[in-house]
């Protein structure tokens, strides 16, 4: 099961239609289909002007609705840049019918006139009542807060509660809030919407919220020609109800919309370039941060000298860097401070482990007596781990549930030591329906991992240090570039065997499961933004214990922020000066909600101004997606992503389009390649993910993973190759020219110290998969990153998988960081840069490939790519022989077969995953929601 996906007890079955509208956080449609073609009458009459809201998918940009500044990020954001002009018919690519809408849709909905009232069983239901006398009318609305600026008048009977949503190919990316009790209501509200998708009409829907499911008023279809070329759709529509005719009443709404295409937006010109302010991702919660330390790691553990020497500019060697014992060493340098949040946490695992290293005064404790040491020296401990709710311990029931996250064995071993240890359920807003918070705490999880510490400043003075990424600190995740099978199970991995494949545990013997991670740590201001979220979601999750938090503006010898200071960051939290050529820029990025945080705003007004978007009831911070989709946007030689999923953009895929994984990403890199295909320029997108989802991979959810995985990049491929067939190329190149996955595995021989140990007390059959294992001595290495390397010049790293869970905001909740070292960027170097950003995706090369060589700098170029999928291909057939030998290398070409066409299949004669089984391509599942796999 993977880790980021809290599964249901067998035998759960899919959702009907009213169901899986209740777990996107909508309503079933009543009133049937609604498929017409009338043109919808235009009128002139202008609503009272009102406030500017935001919702949707997020606020990428902001500003004035046909006041383009030329940045499409509104008139404060950027200035246009001259002599960036590509042929207009880019992006007006013509499929089936459909155009290709791939930029910024600005949708303002002001208004709506004389909706009609459609749950009428409801108000028989509350007259019935009301004549009898019994008592007040069950199912009357209640006035809304939001009635405030929605309308002032309010009808005898039962009305509408209403509200509006933008559709694209089937996918909502846009839905104002709920005004209770209107039948006139005025929501007044922005958005501004990133948007890919091949459409041939803008959809607005009104729906009426109610008791029984959201019910369907009626719809506005603008043909996407009418907003192409500049165009601006601005004036009242009639709503027409599914008959085709207009909806009772005369109902009509009032909005205007404006299509900005990406090449018309300077923000997109570079991953870091232009102007300074075009750098950063705007209109986020926090801004990005000047005066910032970014140290990147891979994996938990680096031995000296195993990795190959990378030269950074000046002939400066890169430094490969130690995670755990970094993390552990700040730990124990703490003074006063120390918060943990994660996924899970396991009080029993070493930090660290390679004795060839020295070790610090307490460096060979287990984390839980490790914490318990500081919190008796006076250091403040808190700890926030995910609740799985299928754990329990109590003297009346002990089940270390469904995800094995050790949060109740956790908690108990804090048990009367001064160490604050919460555990954190994924409760839902409470504005939300009583459905939507059962789905919601059932099926997600609290997905972010930061440590955050005070540590040594200038001076005598104290600041903090924030760590984040993909490392949980708990079992299973402590491994080195080697990743070794077998020959650490009785040294570095004698009490850390972790191999959810199998059955039987270190007593079956190997293979383990290699763990492959990204990790980073952030110094300066950015730091002090992972605090304010911990202390956000402390405070909601601990609200009993809200005054344990270290209030650190009120300790001098700490260096906090003390307002106002400008957005860059309060410039005495600067670790590093503008003019070092070391200094980073840091901004920090989450997929939250206010179900999950204290000091959310809690009205659509307050969430504009701190850059959240606003869903029906709830604001949500979306600024992971945004972060991607303006870095992939803004590419200009190559993309690298290491993740451990890899599902979206479902509203394109080719054979079931209905799965609600809507987010742009996969979409966004097809679209960035047919785009440099187009322009006859070069582009490469390497995508590493895991060869299968951890855990059994035929078992119902692996495969349903799996299904959605291949549609995915079936779905990618096959934009690629439509873009070399449009340019008379397809042939000539492939589609793996330009965009590959892989995956990382390996193989070793019988070590001295293995040949000498004892064998399993529990040794598999041979004809068991574990067996099968055993006997080729092959395995995965489970790719559990969650980050992308643009360029060479910026970087995003967090906890959050590239799927819909973590980008959706309203599903787990994540965290992550994106960076960049204002000295090497292609901008200021005029040419390849080669800071920390290019030595990091070096030396995650260097670990996958083996090696390291020169044509390996020039990654977006057509031999770079041959020759990566050449040695890719190479070790494939070493992994896949009969013969069991060490391999040098990682990387595996994912085992998928790519067609000339873009089509794919399974590769002769492995259509399941070696040894372990299980369909490469998948299968979809009736039995399981799809909200709980995407």
């Amino acid at each position: 099961m993977p880790e980021a996906a809290a599964a249901p007890s067998n035998g759960v079955t899919k959702p009907e239609a009213g169901v899986r509208d209740a777990i996107t956080n909508d309503g079933p449609d009543h009133g049937g289909p609604h498929h017409h073609e009338r043109h919808h009458k235009h009128h002139d009459r202008t609503p009272v002007a009102g406030t500017r809201g935001v919702g949707g998918i997020g606020a990428l940009a902001g500003g004035k609705l046909g006041g383009h500044d030329g940045s499409g990020h509104g008139a404060q954001r950027g200035q246009y840049i001259e002599g960036h002009e590509m042929e207009a018919d880019t992006m007006k690519e013509i499929v089936e019918g459909k155009r290709l809408l791939h930029g910024t849709l600005e949708v303002e909905i002001r208004s709506a006139e004389n909706l009609p009232n459609m749950d009428m069983f409801s108000e028989k239901f509350r007259q019935c009542f009301s004549y009898l006398t019994i008592c007040k009318a069950p199912f009357v609305k209640t006035k809304s807060k939001i009635n405030e600026k929605g309308h002032g008048h309010r009808p005898k009977g039962i009305t509408s509660d209403p509200y509006a949503a933008v559709n694209l190919a089937g996918a909502r990316v846009a839905r104002t809030r709920v005004i209770s009790n209107s039948t006139n209501p005025q929501w007044n509200e922005h958005f501004s919407i990133p948007v890919a998708h091949y459409v041939s009409e803008v959809e607005i829907t009104v729906k009426d919220n109610d008791v029984l499911g959201a019910q369907l008023i009626g719809d506005v279809k603008i043909p996407v020609g009418d907003i192409m070329d500049g165009k601006v759709v601005e004036g009242w529509h009639d709503v027409i109800a599914p008959s085709g005719k207009i909806a009772h009443g005369n109902a009509r709404i009032y909005f205007t919309m404006k299509f900005t295409p990406v090449e018309m937006n300077p923000i997109y010109m570079a991953a870091v370039g232009g102007p300074e302010k075009l750098h950063a991702v705007p209109n986020t919660y926090f801004p990005c941060r000047k005066g910032c330390e970014i140290t990147m790691y891979q994996d938990a553990h680096i031995m000296d000298g195993s990795l190959p020497q990378i030269t950074l500019a000046d002939g400066v060697p890169y430094q490969h860097r130690q995670a755990w014992e970094e993390m552990c060493t700040a730990i124990l340098d703490a003074h006063h401070l120390i918060y943990i949040a994660g996924w899970s946490i396991y009080t029993k695992i070493k930090l660290l482990r390679d004795t060839t290293r020295d070790l610090p005064d307490g460096g060979d404790y287990c984390l839980g007596d490790l914490l318990k040491r500081k919190s008796a020296e006076g250091v403040r401990v808190l700890m926030l781990v995910w609740d799985d709710k299928t754990s329990h311990q109590n003297p009346f029931i002990k089940t270390v549930g469904v995800m094995g996250v050790h949060d109740e064995e956790t908690k108990s071993f804090f048990r009367n030591s001064a160490v604050r240890c919460v555990l954190s359920p994924r409760y839902a807003d409470s504005k939300l329906s009583w459905f939507r918070q059962q789905v919601v705490g059932t099926l997600y999880t609290h997905h972010q991992k930061t440590v955050i510490v005070d540590s040594q400043g200038p001076g005598n003075k104290r600041k903090l240090t924030s760590f984040l990424g993909g490392l949980d600190l708990c079992d299973g995740r402590w491994d080195t570039p080697t990743h070794s099978l077998f020959n650490t199970l009785s040294t570095f991995h004698k009490d850390d065997f972790h191999n959810p494949t199998f059955a039987v545990g270190a007593e079956g013997g190997g293979p383990r499961q290699p763990w492959h991670d990204w990790h980073c740590k952030i110094d300066g201001p950015a730091a002090y933004d992972v605090l304010t979220n911990f202390e956000q979601r402390w405070r909601k999750a601990a609200r009993w214990h809200e005054d344990e938090l270290i209030q650190i503006e009120r300790i001098s010898w700490i260096l906090g922020p003390k307002p106002p200071f400008p957005a860059e960051g309060d410039p005495k939290l600067y670790v590093t000066k503008d003019d070092d050529p070391s200094t980073w820029r840091c901004q920090v990025f989450r997929s939250i909600d206010s179900g999950s945080v204290k000091g959310f705003p809690r009205n659509v007004e307050q969430a504009e101004k701190q850059h959240l978007s606003w869903g029906k009831s709830i604001a949500i911070d979306i600024s992971i997606q945004m972060a991607y989709i303006k870095a992939i946007r803004s590419a200009q030689h190559f993309i690298h992503i290491e993740n451990q999923y890899f599902i979206g953009s479902s509203y394109n895929w080719p054979d079931y389009k209905d799965a609600g994984a809507n987010h742009l990403i996969p979409m966004e890199l097809a679209l960035k390649v047919a785009s440099k295909i187009r322009e006859h320029k070069r582009f490469a997108v390497y995508v590493v993910i895991p060869m299968w989802p951890e855990g059994v991979p035929d078992s119902g959810a692996m495969q349903e993973i799996l299904f959605f995985q291949a549609q995915t990049i079936k779905m990618m491929y096959g934009v690629i190759a439509d873009a070399l067939r449009d340019v008379g190329k397809l042939g000539e190149l492939h589609p793996r020219d330009y965009l590959n996955f892989y995956c990382l595995g390996n193989r070793e021989t019988k070590s001295e110290v293995e040949a000498k140990a004892d064998p399993p007390a529990k040794a598999p059959a041979p004809e068991t998969k574990h067996g099968q294992a055993q006997k080729h001595r092959r395995f995965m290495i489970y790719v559990h990153a969650k980050g992308m390397v643009v360029d060479d010049e910026y970087i995003i790293c967090g906890s959050a998988n590239i799927n819909q869970r973590s980008m959706d905001g309203s599903r787990d909740t994540e965290i992550a960081m994106g960076a960049f070292q204002p000295r090497y960027t292609w901008a200021h170097n005029g040419g390849h840069p080669m800071g920390q950003v290019y030595g990091y995706r070096m030396s995650l090369w260097s670990e996958h490939l083996g090696h390291v060589e020169s044509l390996f700098t020039e990654a977006g170029s057509l031999e770079c790519v041959r020759t990566v999928n050449k040695i890719a291909d190479e070790n494939w057939k070493q992994y896949a022989a009969e013969e069991v030998t060490d391999m040098k290398g990682h990387l595996l070409p994912y085992p998928i077969q790519v067609n000339q066409d873009g089509t794919i299949g399974s590769i002769p004669g492995f259509d399941t995953f070696p040894d372990v089984g299980g369909n490469i391509l998948g299968n979809n599942q009736i039995n399981l929601p799809d909200s709980l796999t995407t």
